[in-house]
């Protein structure tokens, strides 16, 4: 979803009547839980693959560049 989207989904949730707003509150959390799926899988990933303490490091390197 991009700003645009993002965006245009807040719009139609404030205009929305009762049953529209529900829906749009229905699918905003089923793509929260299909995302936190998909960063859980993710991170398992990264762990079994040792890539996780490689992007730990880059991480904090970026935090320090931004000092």
């Amino acid at each position: 979803m991009n700003e645009d989207d993002k965006k245009e989904l807040i719009e139609e949730f404030k205009k929305g009547d009762g049953s529209k707003r529900l829906d749009l509150w229905d699918y905003a959390l089923a793509q929260q839980v299909l995302w936190e799926d998909i960063i859980a899988e993710l991170q398992k990933i990264a762990h079994e693959q040792g890539v996780d303490k490689e992007l730990d490091e880059r991480i904090e390197q970026d935090m320090k560049g931004l000092e």
